[in-house]
């Protein structure tokens, strides 16, 4: 705890210009949320090489809006589209039919303005009602409201650096978020309250058991009790994470490494966000009675 500002003034470091980035540059969303039409095609054309551009020309020669074109594997292709009625969507397969090859549809979906709206509602009252049921049970748990806002506070540092770092790929790689990316963000609010108690939960049984000690000695020692399983139970995440990213499919890419970097986020948080700001308020509280 003698380097307890050093560890928010490197969270604030991080914090600050995803801050901004959010502010100058938003985040870009997906279908989930703007509404559009997403189709997933697989060519069988041989020896022939089907890329991108081929595509491209197809839509625009159909005077269809693409939001984006992935390659999701071998002669596999993601698109993201305008909404788009059934007529034209018929249309678009015979074009690839005629011009690329035989064509084979894997994923077909239409996603309208007012599913996404619904979508950007709920996760708003996701995230606000977790909050608040967080903070009061950890609150009650601990009886110590200071318990309870300290999760809180390293929770949203863990979800605001998840954030950011989409704001930065959306810019710079156009990656978009959509309703996984909603799932990784309540994932990451659990696992970072999950590890944060661990901490606090060493703190209040050393309280019973040792009497007279600094409140900044003991919630060294409970930190040192708790980093090793902390770590070993982080680091087998983040394993298999890895091995996700690295090795899985396209399609849930980004999905994996948004947990990727919350399950990091989150480790650090709890004896480096948390318990700092447990410590510092408690030095406040002190320095004032």
């Amino acid at each position: 705890m003698r380097f307890s500002l050093l560890y928010l003034i490197i969270s604030g470091l991080i914090i600050i210009p995803g801050i901004y980035s959010l502010v100058k540059f938003g985040l870009r969303p997906a279908i989930d949320f703007t509404g559009g039409t997403l189709i997933e095609v697989i060519f069988d054309s041989g020896n022939t090489a089907v890329g991108r551009s081929d595509i491209q020309k197809i839509t625009d020669t159909q005077k269809l809006e693409v939001g984006s074109i992935q390659e999701t594997g071998v002669r596999a292709f993601l698109m993201r589209l305008k909404p788009i009625d059934t007529h034209q969507h018929q249309q678009l397969l015979d074009a690839f039919q005629k011009d690329l090859g035989k064509v084979t549809e894997s994923r077909f979906e239409t996603v309208g303005p007012i599913l996404g709206k619904e979508l950007l509602g709920k996760t708003f009252v996701a995230a606000i009602l977790a909050i608040l049921v967080i903070l009061s049970y950890v609150a009650w748990a601990f009886r110590d409201v200071r318990f309870g806002v300290s999760a809180i506070i390293a929770m949203l540092h863990d979800v605001l650096i998840v954030i950011s770092v989409y704001s930065f790929l959306g810019f710079f790689r156009g990656v978009e978020v959509d309703s996984l990316f909603v799932t990784a963000i309540l994932t990451t609010m659990s696992f970072s309250v999950h590890d944060t108690i661990v901490v606090f939960d060493r703190i209040r049984e050393l309280q019973k058991r040792i009497s007279g000690i600094p409140f900044e000695q003991l919630i060294d020692q409970s930190m040192n009790e708790t980093m090793v399983r902390s770590l070993n139970n982080s680091l087998t995440i983040v394993f298999m994470l890895l091995a996700l990213f690295l090795l899985g499919g396209a399609t849930i890419k980004w999905f994996v490494l948004a947990l990727l970097i919350g399950t990091i986020s989150g480790t650090y948080s709890s004896p480096f966000v948390a318990a700092p700001v447990l410590f510092l308020w408690h030095k406040i509280r002190h320095k004032r009675k």
